[in-house]
């Protein structure tokens, strides 16, 4: 497995974890929940947002891990 396929379901398994927090936070009751959910999920959100600016940059420096 390259570094980019890595990368890549690396992002694909956060976007995966940032739907599970979206759909907890909507079917909690508990306001306190709600909020410890609603604080994970802006936290996964940086960290998507980073690994995607990571992987845009290594397919900038490295072509071979661009998708054809």
């Amino acid at each position: 497995m390259t570094v980019g396929s890595k990368v890549k379901q690396t992002l694909a398994n956060l976007k995966g974890v940032e739907s599970t927090l979206k759909i907890y936070s909507l079917q909690s009751r508990n306001k306190e929940e709600t909020k410890v959910y609603k604080e994970a999920l802006e936290t996964t959100e940086l960290v998507i947002k980073d690994i995607e600016d990571r992987l845009k940059t290594l397919e900038f420096e490295e072509p071979q891990y661009r998708e054809n």
